[in-house]
């Protein structure tokens, strides 16, 4: 292989350098700030300078472990969206993958990324009507008879889950399928003719083949999911505080800053974990 000429090279070093400092001064330097102000003490309305941990220390004792709880909630919910958007993603990953003919796949992926060009927010509005009591799933169900009253099916975990489940199969579908499409043929075909079933093929062969395209799924899902604060606003009421809900109130009716800081930070090292758990899968390799 040979070597670039040191121009090129000095080039590419130079085209790192916007990138890098986008990175600094949207990223690393708004979480250092934030860093630096959940150390903060709060006397009354005002901020003190000086280094505490009271925020922190507040995070796991007041209110009986509020915030604790509410964190507690935010990851059973992710995992729980996480789960059910792929044991709903990967099917459907692999029948567009092996089952639908090459000239077609195009169209669905369309089709499934269509659903992203709507607002966040009006998707999540959306399912508030369908699943309020007056929504159409309880229309139906009381015009068969099934009920005499109407159910509360919003404002409630499930709801939350089902409209995070709604939006990250797709993104799950995407990455999965994205995988699987890299494996090449020849190693299923090998071993079909080696004798492995249908069942052994999968297991064996594609299954773990695609693994890197479901942990890079699962990743993006746990992390965008335990961060949000629309849909379980939205759809979960205030029947059970997640954390990123529980933070938006330190700001909007205490503005409490150096609260809210903490809690983010803690939330950040709940997802700095899950990379660290992630880490070793984070890659999208051609097999």
């Amino acid at each position: 292989m040979t070597a670039l000429p040191s121009r090129q090279l000095d080039l590419k070093r130079w085209a790192t350098w916007p990138a890098l400092a986008w990175t600094g001064l949207f990223f690393l330097l708004p979480l250092l700030i934030m860093l630096a102000v959940s150390f903060s003490a709060r006397v009354g309305d005002r901020m003190l300078g000086a280094f505490s941990l009271d925020n922190y220390t507040a995070f796991f004792t007041q209110g009986g472990g509020v915030y604790v709880s509410a964190l507690a909630n935010s990851i059973e919910v992710t995992l729980i969206t996480t789960a059910v958007s792929l044991a709903v993603a990967y099917p459907l990953a692999y029948i567009l993958a092996y089952g639908v003919p090459a000239r077609w796949q195009r169209l669905l992926l369309v089709v499934i990324v269509l659903p992203f060009w709507t607002s966040y927010v009006i998707r999540s509005y959306s399912w508030l009507l369908v699943l309020s009591e007056k929504g159409v799933i309880n229309q139906v169900m009381t015009g068969l008879g099934l009920f005499d009253q109407p159910i509360g099916l919003g404002n409630t975990r499930g709801a939350t889950v089902l409209g995070f489940v709604h939006f990250f199969t797709m993104l799950l579908t995407l990455t999965i399928y994205a995988n699987l499409v890299q494996i090449k043929e020849s190693y299923r075909k090998a071993a079909a003719d080696l004798g492995a079933s249908p069942l052994q093929v999968f297991l064996r062969i594609t299954l773990p083949l695609s693994l890197p395209g479901v942990m890079v799924g699962a990743f993006l899902t746990f992390v965008l999911a335990i961060g949000d604060y629309i849909t379980p606003q939205i759809l979960g009421g205030s029947r059970e505080l997640l954390l990123p809900q529980a933070i938006m109130l330190q700001i909007s009716r205490q503005a409490n800053f150096e609260m809210a800081s903490a809690m983010s930070m803690v939330l950040m090292l709940v997802v700095s974990a899950a990379f660290l758990l992630f880490a070793r899968h984070l890659r999208m390799e051609r097999v």
